[in-house]
């Protein structure tokens, strides 16, 4: 889950203004807007970075809990560490939600609304004003059950205070939803239950309305003061949702970021956030663009909404380094496995591997580069290094997942970041060049024997489409122009 935002990515959707009266109609629509990134809320990079690799270690250390005539919704995200999506519930004004596809509830924060431990948080978003349309879920529902880890509704009712003789005769619609306790790793919360209509504008005078839309509507939270859409494997997470409306929009979807840049200046072009299914071919900006590569979904009895897959190893330049056994597989307990998450930035391995890439790395590069100790202190990344005014060479990363051939070469850019050191106020330091791995150590094996073995960041998956296909249990990635690929599916 996504906690402190560096970059925001705003709103941008495309869908047949049809969609619910003709669905063989197929017009996209394109509305743009604007991003920015305030410049005073880091100051300087390394604070930039160390406070994003500490939102990625404390994530991932506390893991929280056939078609017809093709139509898909569209939106575009901003590259940064973090992703916000944006709609309307009901006749509020425009609420942006982190979204998380290693969580599976949608909640925000409603008036009046505290939030402890965020005095340094830079984000401060006007609470939510439940609207008077707005109804309470209720101790009988699904939902309710699901929101609650599936306590049974009959528990439910009971806390909620309904008459013994009602909860035997299923006679407890008046009674409300419990509220409930929702953790993640750097946070916490506690919501209650609404449904409310969710609407998102694909024209001036068109909107995909969804009527009874549940969400968590949280007054009180721990260090979480923006809210998330949760896009996991759960039956409160927004595809899933999506899904009552349209099967096809929440059996898949895709996202394709544009590049990190750490770099209000920079931050310009939208990434495309795809939901619903169409051919892969229609997706070719380019006729030697990649093919998908696929590996399958794992189940997780433990952590059902996670999209687990298993990593079979990682190369680095030409020298294969296996996986520990427990990365290729989720046993009974819901432990091992690598999770594909939008909401954690840096990719996290298991010491024993982390430490086999980086020994290779470090002996391609270390031994014509200046180890920068300082720079890994301050960011919390390592190994980094200082080429001045060389050019430095870093080999090849290529993860090798579960499954014939599903192997994926990162770009340089996606595991290595240059900056320069001295240039943030520090008048009295020398400038210099410096580049860093963005890859981070998770802890010792043993320590990760109860949960998931590793995670696959989103600084990692910049660059690619990837794909969460629900219907065939597989996630697949292939590299993208996205940029492109969102002109591409604007012309068509």
């Amino acid at each position: 889950m996504a906690n402190s935002s560096v970059l925001l990515f705003y709103f941008i959707i495309l869908l047949s203004p049809l969609i619910f009266s003709s669905p063989s109609s197929c017009q996209m629509l394109l509305l743009p807007l604007t991003h920015s990134l305030s410049k005073t809320q880091f100051t300087s990079t390394h604070h930039l970075l160390k406070s994003t690799t500490a939102r990625s270690a404390a994530r991932f250390r506390h893991p929280q809990r056939h078609h017809q005539q093709h139509q898909q919704v569209s939106l575009p995200l901003s590259p940064g560490s973090d992703y916000t999506l944006s709609f309307t519930l009901g006749s509020s004004s425009s609420v942006s939600l982190y979204l998380d596809t290693g969580s599976d509830l949608v909640w925000l924060p409603c008036h009046p609304f505290e939030c402890i431990l965020c005095e340094s948080k830079p984000e401060k978003p006007d609470p939510l004003n439940i609207s008077s349309t707005a109804s309470s879920v209720s101790c009988q529902s699904p939902a309710c059950s699901s929101a609650h880890s599936s306590v049974p509704t009959s528990d439910l009712c009971a806390v909620s205070k309904c008459p013994l003789d009602y909860i035997e005769t299923s006679d407890c619609q008046s009674f409300s939803c419990p509220p409930f306790y929702y953790a993640y790793g750097d946070g916490s919360l506690v919501a209650k239950l609404y449904r409310e209509s969710l609407s998102m504008p694909v024209s001036l005078n068109h909107s995909l309305v969804l009527n009874n839309f549940t969400f968590g509507c949280a007054h009180t939270t721990l260090a979480e003061p923006v809210g998330v859409a949760g896009f996991g494997r759960g039956l409160l997470s927004l595809p899933a949702q999506l899904s009552t409306l349209s099967p096809h929009l929440g059996n898949r979807f895709s996202y394709c970021l544009v590049s990190h840049s750490f770099d209000s200046d920079r931050v310009r072009l939208p990434s495309p956030l795809i939901l619903g299914r169409y051919e892969d071919k229609e997706k070719r900006v380019k006729t030697d663009e990649a093919e998908f590569v696929y590996t399958d979904m794992l189940d997780n009895p433990k952590h059902p909404y996670f999209y687990s897959v298993g990593l079979e190893g990682i190369s680095v330049g030409k020298k294969n380094i296996p996986a520990p056994g427990f990365l290729k597989r989720v046993d009974r307990k819901g432990n091992g496995g690598m999770v594909v998450d939008s909401g954690t930035t840096f990719t996290m391995l298991p010491a024993s591997l982390y430490n086999s890439v980086m020994d290779e790395f470090d002996r391609r590069v270390g031994r014509v580069h200046e180890r920068a100790s300082q720079i890994e202190d301050k960011t919390g990344l390592s190994p980094c290094y200082y080429f001045d005014n060389n050019v430095v060479n870093v080999p090849v990363l290529k993860l090798h997942f579960v499954g014939n051939g599903s192997s994926v070469v990162l770009p340089r850019k996606n595991y290595f970041h240059e900056f320069t050191d001295g240039g943030d106020g520090s008048s009295a330091m020398k400038k210099r060049k410096v580049g860093c791995v963005m890859l981070m150590n998770s802890g010792d094996d043993k320590e990760l024997s109860s949960g998931p073995g590793a995670t696959l960041g989103n600084y990692q998956q910049q660059g690619f489409e990837v794909v969460y296909d629900l219907e065939k249990g597989k996630v697949g990635f292939a590299r993208r122009e996205c940029a492109s690929l969102w002109e591409s599916l604007n012309k068509n």
